[in-house]
């Protein structure tokens, strides 16, 4: 389903938000817990990660206090994810 270099990619996109200090931390926490997500329990499918994932991108991207550069990050990685 996901080949290496693109959960890489996904990855190292959602650290980078994730450390990012201009963001406000609730929405790091958010960020961190879709990354516990993505890279967690090996029982569960990789369909059922993304989802679980999604819904904690799509919660943060809607928050009024993100910062527009974080959004279009947190956009990009969720479209990425969704076309898995």
């Amino acid at each position: 389903m996901f080949d290496t270099i693109n959960f890489e990619d996904i990855m190292e996109g959602l650290i980078a938000i994730e450390r990012d200090t201009t963001i406000p931390k609730n929405v790091r926490v958010k960020i961190k817990n879709a990354i516990e997500i993505l890279t967690g329990s090996e029982n569960d499918s990789m369909d059922l990660k993304i989802d679980r994932s999604l819904q904690q991108l799509g919660d943060v991207a809607e928050d009024p206090n993100i910062p527009q550069h974080a959004r279009m990050q947190i956009w990009s990685v969720v479209s990425r994810l969704e076309s898995k």
